[in-house]
């Protein structure tokens, strides 16, 4: 397939694009909102000559941040324009960014469809100087308008594991051009590096820069925010844990391993926190059916002696989340979806707890492995063991904590090589 035919095959999927929209509109009603922006009509007013930066969704908005940060230092005199597909990553960058703190330095608005129309239209209000598409968000419509006009685009904090690779490779004809017109990708590790340069990327535009997720810089108060909270609800001596990003199918086994648990330990707490706000009532639902003595984060019940689950149905308070609890688990792990961030809980000291599904993290999660930082568990009745385990031998979770500290200490500097390579672009560029 070339890049022609995905533009006819693309024109002709719309209507199932609009009944996409439609049914996630259902259970997230933001959908249904703002949808001129994904065709690049009423888009909010943007300046002109900036750089724009594309974030898919919550997670590589996260990761983005500290980036964008470094740029906003580095070039005071452009405005950033930041993109993304989904509400809730619309959310977390308006929530990153709000307008009164950056004087309306950092835009914002959705990334319209990869149609060449709709990606000339937004290239044209934007004219930037410099376009930089988070890990591996790729779009042959919008980085093909961007070379015709001679946009620099940058691939940051890049990632490809061997499923996805493979998946690029049956689609070489649309895939190969695409790479080659990358100017720049900034790659986590050297064996991804190759896939890139396999599948066609110019051997010369690729480095390995690392993974910005590493440069972690946390709030310094948030342990501390975290310790008053524990106390406020009478549970600074209770076992407290959490399981972070959550998909469907996954829950279950949390909650099997956290009944398990309270057959041991009866006062431990589970902080439940799904990947998708539209799941928030129905995993509440879930857990009540599950007869647990069920809290919601978001409305600001109270936690008590009594509670058995908390479930953090709130956005951006992650990594308070991770603080308030003694051993985290980091979802998308026990399905086959891939994993999560692991070094969040790290950063903040957690032993920090997984399943065996971490294809999108293996560089990461094998660092962490090998240093004893992290704990691989299959189902519940090992996750359950695997806690209590932990509980009954602080030692081993402080071993495993300082571990997770030395291998985040020991990767830093990705960051910076990122904001240089992207300083030579728009030096080049200009």
């Amino acid at each position: 397939m070339n890049r022609h035919l995905y533009t006819l095959l693309f024109h002709l999927g719309l209507p199932l694009v609009g009944l996409r929209l439609y049914l996630r509109s259902r259970k997230a009603p933001a959908y249904a909102q703002r949808i001129g922006e994904r065709f690049a009509l009423g888009l909010p007013a943007l300046k002109p000559g900036g750089i724009w930066v594309h974030a898919v969704s919550v997670g590589e908005s996260i990761a983005a941040a500290p980036m964008i940060r470094g740029l906003l230092e580095r070039h005071p005199d452009l405005p950033i324009t930041i993109t993304c597909m989904t509400p809730t990553g619309s959310e977390r960058i308006q929530a990153l960014f709000p307008a009164a703190q950056y004087g309306g330095r950092v835009q914002h608005c959705y990334l319209p469809y990869d149609l060449p129309w709709a990606a000339a239209r937004l290239l044209d209000r934007l004219q930037p100087q410099l376009a930089v598409i988070m890990e591996t968000e790729l779009w042959p419509n919008h980085i093909h308008q961007c070379a015709r006009r001679g946009v620099p685009v940058a691939l940051a904090n890049a990632r490809l594991s061997e499923r996805s690779a493979r998946g690029y490779a049956r689609f070489a004809g649309l895939t190969r051009p695409m790479l080659a017109e990358l100017d720049w990708l900034a790659v986590q590790t050297e064996a991804e590096a190759a896939r890139f340069r396999q599948l066609g990327a110019r051997p010369g535009r690729v480095a390995v820069t690392g993974s910005i997720k590493f440069d972690l810089h946390l709030d310094p108060a948030l342990s501390a925010r975290a310790t008053a909270l524990r106390a406020e609800w009478g549970a600074a001596a209770r076992p407290v844990w959490i399981a972070a990003s959550t998909h469907a199918g996954e829950d279950e086994i949390v909650l099997d391993a956290h009944r398990a648990l309270l057959e041991h330990q009866p006062d431990a707490l589970l902080i439940l926190v799904p990947r998708h706000p539209e799941r928030f009532d129905a995993v509440d639902a879930l857990c009540r059916q599950r007869n647990f003595a069920t809290r919601r984060r978001s409305r600001g019940e109270a936690v008590n002696a009594d509670t058995q689950v908390l479930l953090g149905d709130t956005m951006g308070e992650l990594l308070f989340l991770y603080a308030l609890a003694d051993l985290a688990f980091v979802g998308g792990s026990l399905v086959a979806n891939g994993g999560h961030n692991l070094l969040e809980p790290a950063a903040l000291g957690k032993p920090v707890l997984s399943g065996p599904h971490l294809f999108n993290f293996l560089d990461i999660a094998a660092q962490l492995r090998d240093a004893g930082a992290l704990l691989e568990v299959a189902d519940a009745p090992a996750l359950s063991q695997a806690l209590q385990r932990l509980w009954a031998q602080p030692q081993a979770g402080e071993a495993m904590s300082a571990a997770g500290l030395g291998v985040l200490q020991a990767n830093q500097g990705a960051l910076a090589r990122l904001l240089d390579g992207l300083d030579g672009l728009l030096v080049a560029g200009g």
